[in-house]
């Protein structure tokens, strides 16, 4: 059954959901706001896009042409209700298709910023799967591995031009290596913790293609306080 909510801390931004599918979460609302965005920032590609909340955050933040990429049928669906519902058409385009095959049709070296919130669990023998398959390929990589983004990142980039991933803190060694083999040079990274005393549990990065070495490690963010509230960098208020 599908629903419509405003975008956690962007009360203009309305975003359509199904509860059966796979909700946004607070990792999208984290990663468009980490992303390093620029006057030269002229064309995005959102890999996985679900229902289009990082485009839609990312629209508030540039003029530049948004591409959002969804492999799921009715997802994407939702993702270009989403847009049209916030008059967004003109900015942001939702493409339904397997990005491993789109990337042969998209301009090599061409994207000023890549953003993707991708699968964080490798799949193994013992991987539990929920039965709906939306949540499977939205956690799982099934469709998707980390190693085939950087990859992909690595083809569509500008020269000096970056992704940004959120991701989970144990994956980090998995990440920066792979971005070193794809050229990608770790820039910038963030801890994200639930609440002060607490282990992190997310993590938000940058390569950029062909950078510089010299990694910044940001200030941490604490998502709520010890009363259990946002963060007033969550809600923007």
């Amino acid at each position: 059954m599908k629903v419509t909510h405003y975008l956690l801390g962007y009360d203009n931004l309305k975003i359509i959901q199904d509860p059966d599918m796979f909700n946004f979460s607070i990792d999208s609302v984290l990663l468009p706001n980490f992303a390093t965005i620029n006057t030269k920032t002229k064309k995005i590609l959102d890999i996985g896009c679900g229902n289009a909340p990082i485009p839609l955050i990312l629209s508030q933040k540039t003029n530049a042409q948004i591409i959002g990429v969804e492999i799921q049928k009715e997802v994407s669906e939702m993702a270009r209700e989403s847009v049209k519902i916030n008059n967004l058409e003109n900015q942001i385009e939702i493409i339904n298709d397997d990005i491993l095959k789109l990337k042969d049709k998209l301009e090599t070296d061409s994207f000023d910023l890549i953003t993707c919130n991708p699968p964080y669990f490798k799949v193994k023998d013992t991987s539990k799967f929920n039965k709906n398959d939306y949540k499977t390929i939205a956690r799982h990589e099934v469709t998707l591995n980390l190693e085939q983004v950087l990859k992909i990142a690595k083809k569509l980039l500008k020269n000096d031009a970056s992704i940004t991933l959120v991701h989970r803190p144990e994956r980090l060694v998995d990440i920066i290596t792979l971005m070193r083999q794809n050229n990608l040079e770790p820039k910038k990274l963030r801890f994200v913790y639930p609440k002060k005393g607490q282990n992190a549990n997310v993590i938000l990065i940058e390569g950029t293609k062909n950078g510089k070495p010299g990694l910044k490690i940001l200030e941490p963010l604490y998502i709520q306080d010890e009363n259990g509230n946002y963060d007033k960098e969550i809600t923007r208020r």
